[in-house]
């Protein structure tokens, strides 16, 4: 019996196209493993050698106030004292108007509740009620939303409130997906009819670099999408025929 012996070359290009696979991603694993520890900064104080965070003071427990304003399609309930037949919900139709009794039509749209209800006493007083006495409160808001967008699990549009920040939002559409690019996060919103946009980092945020912005409504969140975590995936499912582990690194 004779043997014919396979060139060298076409046996190094073999183990190559094996390999290779591996060394396109050498090195991420590894990075992750040097986070940098949690350090003291303007916007965050880190406690050392300390067994539990101190509790909170009680103005720490309450959001800062921020206008709600009722917007086409909220639900507001109106109550004027002593006249119950003035008093009723109503759903503000679409173009921000809501009906009352003997005044007809009020525009609603972008008032807070107080201002609605100033409205509603000045429109009442002298011709229908002496001195009346209105309270309106928002029931349920569909118009103070954020929209989530991008490489989030849950995109949509999402309730704003008080203590809405950027880290919440993306709670709140259950966090980011599989292949998001948390250094790059957009926040869309417009100010003063000016269109404007912030660039975020959220692993910046979650070390306390700097601090988690608060979003308001109206505002667009996009995460931005990884190319380098998808190619990561396709690597790893060729992982079952490496006969190496696979240390990966993510640019």
């Amino acid at each position: 019996m004779s043997f014919f012996p396979v060139p060298a070359s076409r046996v190094t290009f073999s183990r190559m196209r094996k390999i290779c696979p591996a060394l396109l991603v050498i090195g991420a694993l590894t990075g992750c493993a040097h986070q940098q520890p949690l350090v003291s900064t303007g916007q965050l104080t880190v406690i050392q050698d300390s067994a539990a965070l101190p509790p909170p003071e009680r103005p720490d427990l309450t959001a800062a106030d921020r206008q709600s304003l009722i917007g086409p399609l909220d639900t507001i309930q109106i109550d004027v004292f002593n006249v119950p037949d003035l008093s009723r919900e109503v759903q503000v139709d679409a173009g921000g108007q809501v009906a009352m009794p003997l005044i007809g039509t009020i525009d609603a749209r972008g008032r807070t509740a107080r201002e609605l209800s100033q409205t509603i006493e000045s429109a009442l007083r002298g011709r229908y009620v002496r001195n009346p006495d209105v309270t309106v409160n928002i029931k349920s808001s569909v118009s103070q939303v954020v929209t989530m967008d991008g490489q989030v699990t849950e995109p949509g549009l999402y309730p704003v409130t008080n203590q809405m920040t950027l880290l919440r939002a993306i709670a709140s559409a259950k966090g980011l997906s599989e292949f998001a690019k948390q250094e790059e996060v957009v926040i869309l919103r417009t100010v003063n009819g000016r269109k404007m946009a912030g660039l975020y980092n959220i692993d910046a945020i979650r070390r306390g670099a700097y601090a988690d912005p608060a979003i308001y409504a109206n505002d667009i969140v996009v995460v931005g999408d990884s190319p380098a975590r998808r190619r990561f995936r396709d690597i790893v499912s060729l992982a079952p025929l490496l006969a190496a582990p696979l240390i990966a690194v993510l640019n």
